[in-house]
């Protein structure tokens, strides 16, 4: 056998199962058209390791070691609070690992491995050499902000907290939208009617002037913020989920079931939604870019996640306020630019994945 055949017969088998499934045929000309697109399959592995290397930021950005070994004992002082008394000091109170009192009693009877960014997002780093907002250096790889805190450090966890409230917002949403728009195209006639007058009344609602107004009142946080933008972004898929029902709710074998008595809810869920599915899917990257574009947004505003909070857009905000700290602004740019393009590639490559005039064999 030629290895041409040996190859293409290996990709066929890698391509027949995915994380231990069998997939249908179209389910592999779509995963062949998807990984056709170059760009978008590499932007999904990157945007991948970023945010899964994210949730894991407590090991890779910390104030604290990720194991000391003092006295012959094993310590893990990322995950435990130790007290300052626990390595010979004179207060009971959270040890502080920066301090170079605590590092002298650890270094004498053992030793420390700290994370490769040895400062966390409120870390504020007292040993700089220069004012707040101090350059680059060997310590702060991106400097500091206006407070002394790590930029990477910041950056690091304000980038796990936008895609994470940012996949929260989409697939909430998503899940309401389709639901409601699937209730709206099935049912068709005067709750159709009724259903979209009631949406564009409610589009016109000013949601950033009802944030201002609620943050005035209350101190804004990660749920609530998450809980007002629900009310007003869940109607993202409602218009393509109720055309694609209003289109197949007159189908023979749509009708076929309900002769035969089939419930109205079996009949959406099962038979329509699916064909539902395939237009919706490709607007989750962009939704979901859509969804970190507003968290960052409200937060360069101010009126975002508490104050004191890893965000990207408070790093912006930093950066308007420090015009001659440029490193600042070129932090910010550059991460908001890269994660949204990945994602807008991402994007199209699904786009292409269910377009089905792309067939590849």
């Amino acid at each position: 056998m030629s290895e041409a055949v040996i190859t293409t017969t290996r990709r066929t088998v890698a391509d027949d199962h995915v994380f231990g499934l069998r997939l249908t045929p179209l389910a592999r000309r779509r995963l062949r058209n998807f990984r056709a697109n170059r760009r978008g399959f590499w932007s999904l592995v990157v945007f991948a390791v970023l945010f899964v290397g994210s949730l894991f930021a407590e090991f890779i950005a910390n104030d604290r070691p990720l194991l000391v070994s003092f006295e012959g004992r094993w310590l893990v002082p990322v995950l435990v609070d130790y007290p300052e008394t626990r390595f010979g000091g004179d207060f009971e109170t959270a040890a502080d690992y920066r301090d170079p009192f605590v590092r002298g009693l650890i270094d004498e009877r053992g030793w420390a491995v700290w994370p490769a960014v040895p400062f966390s997002y409120r870390t504020i780093n007292y040993q700089l050499s220069v004012p707040a907002p101090a350059p680059p250096s060997v310590d702060n790889w991106l400097g500091t902000d206006d407070q002394g805190r790590d930029v990477v450090a910041r950056l690091i966890y304000g980038f796990r907290i936008s895609v994470l409230f940012g996949l929260v917002l989409t697939l909430i949403s998503s899940i309401i939208g389709i639901a409601a728009g699937a209730w709206q195209g099935y049912s068709g006639g005067l709750v159709d009617l009724v259903f979209q007058r009631f949406i564009e009344i409610w589009n016109g609602i000013p949601v950033l002037f009802l944030l201002i107004i609620l943050a005035s009142i209350i101190q804004p946080s990660f749920w609530m913020l998450m809980g007002i933008l629900l009310l007003f972004s869940w109607d993202a898929l409602v218009g393509v989920v109720r055309a694609e029902f209003l289109r197949a709710r007159n189908f023979d074998y749509v009708r076929a079931a309900r002769a035969l008595g089939v419930r109205d809810a079996k009949i959406m869920f099962k038979h329509l939604l699916p064909n539902a599915m395939v237009s919706t899917l490709t607007f989750l990257p962009f939704i979901l870019a859509g969804s970190v574009t507003i968290l960052t947004s409200l937060d360069f505003l101010g009126f975002g996640l508490p104050p004191g909070s890893a965000s990207l857009g408070e790093l912006l905000n930093q950066a308007k306020n420090n015009l001659t700290a440029p490193w600042l602004g070129l932090t910010a740019f550059l991460s908001i630019a890269v994660m949204l393009v990945l994602l807008i590639f991402v994007g199209e490559a699904v786009r292409d994945a269910f377009d089905p005039r792309k067939n590849l064999g």
